[in-house]
């Protein structure tokens, strides 16, 4: 493994066999089988979605992380943003995780934790504080309690509307845009 990469042993259940899942940097080698991936499961990313994630890393304006199994299967991913598009990240030079997805199957199994410690260890590297935020309706609830878990905290400003402070009695839909912005110093 490369000094970059993670491994962990996570048991599926109590009863089962374990599965070794390891961390890696995806190559452009690897977008159709991250795409199929999604595919197989019947969720979709937007066509070239993948694509772009492979020349956005290749120009340094973000890291992707992969987890897989032992055997090559895909596990889930994670974008780490250098310069994002929420203003109070930017404007504080804080590097956003962004897009982790974790396959149902592989869920509460440490992979999403492991992809999370591993966008950690490269923002340290550069910078002291990384932000994440997620969605506010049920879907995004074991996300929501994974990140405050592992430390993050809001930011302070409220929830935000693509990426844009809710202004006080303003109307805004319950969907994906609709977020709440966790920031965590990782010097403590």
């Amino acid at each position: 493994m490369k000094n970059n990469d993670a491994k962990v042993l996570a048991s599926q259940n109590k009863k089962s066999d374990t599965v070794e899942f390891q961390i890696r940097i995806p190559r452009r080698g690897d977008i159709d089988w991250m795409t199929s991936s999604f595919e197989g499961m019947g969720w979709s990313k937007p066509e070239g979605h993948f694509d772009r994630y492979i020349e956005d890393q290749s120009a340094g304006l973000v890291n992707v992380f992969c987890a897989e199994t032992r055997e090559g299967m895909y596990v889930g991913h994670l974008k780490l943003v250098w310069n994002p598009n929420y203003s109070y990240f930017r404007e504080h030079d804080i590097p956003e995780i962004q897009d982790l997805n974790v396959l149902p199957q592989f869920r509460r199994m440490k992979a999403g934790t492991m992809l999370v410690e591993q966008a950690e260890r490269t923002v340290i590297a550069k910078r002291p504080k990384v932000g994440i935020g997620f969605g506010l309706y049920s879907d995004y609830g074991p996300a929501q309690r994974m990140y405050i878990r592992l430390g993050y905290v809001p930011d302070g400003q409220g929830v935000s509307y693509r990426n844009s402070k809710v202004a006080p009695g303003e109307n805004v839909s319950v969907d994906d845009d609709l977020t709440l912005f966790l920031v965590k110093d990782l010097r403590k």
